[in-house]
């Protein structure tokens, strides 16, 4: 569970960082949180990779990265999400769900 929680982290982590490039309007705050926040998403992100494996843990962060980037442009900076956008982060989240099933799965084969 420790590296879900990771990969989770990574994936905040870097929608943060392109919230802080949209938001500030300072170029010094701007690029020092960007820069600061990518080096969080990095390391949350090799915690991650120790823990699972390279596909659960970049699917992981993937789909975080995308659904909070997407909340953060509605809920921030007002754009449109179209149902498109929802079907297909309901998509992504089964699939990193199937994704993560199954390589518990065939892991607990190989052992």
């Amino acid at each position: 569970m420790k590296g879900y929680a990771w990969a989770v982290s990574a994936g905040f982590n870097a929608a943060l960082a392109a919230i802080a490039a949209k938001h500030f309007s300072s170029q010094l705050v701007r690029y020092g949180l960007v820069i600061l926040l990518n080096a969080l998403m990095w390391g949350c992100y090799v915690n991650s990779l120790k823990a699972l494996s390279s596909l659960q843990a970049t699917v992981t962060n993937f789909a975080t990265n995308f659904l909070s980037s997407g909340l953060a442009g509605f809920f921030l900076f007002k754009e449109v999400l179209p149902f498109q956008w929802f079907a297909g982060a309901t998509i992504i989240v089964l699939g990193v769900i199937v994704l993560s099933k199954s390589s518990k799965e065939g892991k607990m084969h190989t052992d």
